[in-house]
């Protein structure tokens, strides 16, 4: 790779950023909202300060108005599926760390399958393929398959996996994979290192260039995010994804964004958040985001409670997720261990439950925002040999 944004992130001192967001005056915040965030990255560095605090009710209103000017009044829903909680990891702040003594399970594609109907029954066309990073266990044939079988009966597959090489996700996007999520959960080299001392997500630069890898591959979104509370200084660190976001705009054009605000939840073996994430501060991101990037998708998943979401979602917010389980089948299974779980949700509301909160508000739940059949290549080419067990693969229920 010729040139990524580590260039730019190294050349980038977080020091000198935030002196600079900690010395945001009130009219630089003011100035901000008069153009309406084209300033770029000096109005974003207003809207995320403390002194936008102060400024939190124009601030909701500029971004409601951008919001419902671009997007309207839908809001995509989606569904997370988990794969597999198998990890070579050490994460302090995950339910699937290596270190965490929980029972590991990866599905075969007769689970997969059944989740899938579940899902299906439930109204969903976008599914968000998870797992944790295990090579030998999840690994390119793995994902391959996986999207396989499931191609047929969602309108949009994404993932949010281990980071690979450009020719793998190049492989993947052939396969019908449409969006890929990867957190830099915390662009603080320090905090970084602290949080993540073994397996190769250790490698900071090694997942910092992967949106690079998947731009260069012709992914059709590129999801990014920070985890909050991983680190004290959460002000700079939305700066930095900001920035990120900045330059893969300006580098891979083709692609389009979006971005998501996860707060540390309660887990296996549990960490203590670096920084108490108030909802007065996701509600200062979101709004800072959106006026930003009026183009920027919004996500606020079920991490969040069902009173914050209900309030929360009219600021900007373009995607939900919405009776969510984070364990590997979770969804078909009645009696699912929930010792398998990444984290605890919070908004444990089934679909039509949100779904109906959006109507009963004015929006419209919008459960299919993208067909594969726009696509160029056709799936009658897509033949691969299958390493998932459990065959055959038609969907059934």
């Amino acid at each position: 790779m010729k040139s990524s944004f580590k260039d730019l992130f190294e050349q980038t001192s977080w020091e000198d950023t935030s002196v600079a967001i900690s010395s945001v005056t009130s009219s630089m915040v003011e100035r901000a909202l008069d153009r309406k965030g084209t300033g770029g990255l000096e109005d974003f560095r207003a809207l995320v300060s403390s002194a936008a605090v102060d400024y939190l009710e124009p601030m909701a209103r500029l971004s409601h108005e951008l919001t419902r000017q671009r997007f309207g009044n839908g809001v995509r829903l989606f569904a997370p599926m988990y794969l597999s909680n198998e990890c070579q990891n050490i994460c302090d702040y995950c339910g699937f760390s290596l270190t965490n003594a929980v029972p590991r399970k990866t599905l075969t594609a007769s689970e997969i399958i059944a989740e899938a109907s579940v899902l299906n029954q439930q109204g969903f066309e976008h599914v968000l393929l998870v797992t944790g990073e295990a090579q030998r266990k999840v690994h390119l044939q793995y994902f391959r398959d996986a999207l396989s079988v499931l191609r047929p009966h969602f309108a949009n597959l994404s993932m949010e996996v281990q980071p690979l090489e450009q020719h793998e996700y190049e492989s993947l996007a052939s396969e019908g994979l449409h969006s890929v999520l990867v957190y830099q959960e915390t662009y603080h080299s320090g905090s970084y290192r602290s949080h993540h001392p073994k397996g190769k997500k250790s490698n900071m630069i090694w997942r910092l260039e992967t949106p690079d890898r998947l731009g260069a591959a012709g992914v059709k979104k590129i999801g990014l995010g920070c985890l909050y509370g991983l680190t004290e200084d959460w002000r700079t660190d939305a700066f930095f994804a900001a920035l990120h976001l900045d330059y893969l705009e300006r580098t891979y054009w083709r692609s389009t964004y979006s971005m998501s605000f996860p707060r540390m939840r309660p887990h296996e073996g549990e960490t203590a958040p670096d920084a108490n994430i108030t909802d007065r501060d996701v509600v200062q991101l979101l709004c800072a985001y959106r006026i930003f990037n009026h183009e920027l998708e919004l996500t606020l998943s079920t991490r969040e409670s069902p009173m914050f979401r209900d309030h929360a979602f009219k600021l900007g917010v373009t995607t939900m997720s919405a009776g969510s389980r984070t364990e590997p089948g979770g969804y078909a299974s009645k009696d699912a261990d929930e010792t398998l779980e990444q984290f605890s949700i919070s908004d444990d509301r089934s679909p039509a439950e949100v779904a109906r909160m959006l109507v009963s508000a004015g929006y419209e739940p919008v459960w299919k925002d993208w067909d594969a059949s726009y696509d160029c290549h056709s799936a009658n080419n897509l033949q691969t040999e299958s390493t998932l067990d459990d065959q055959p693969l038609e969907l059934v229920g």
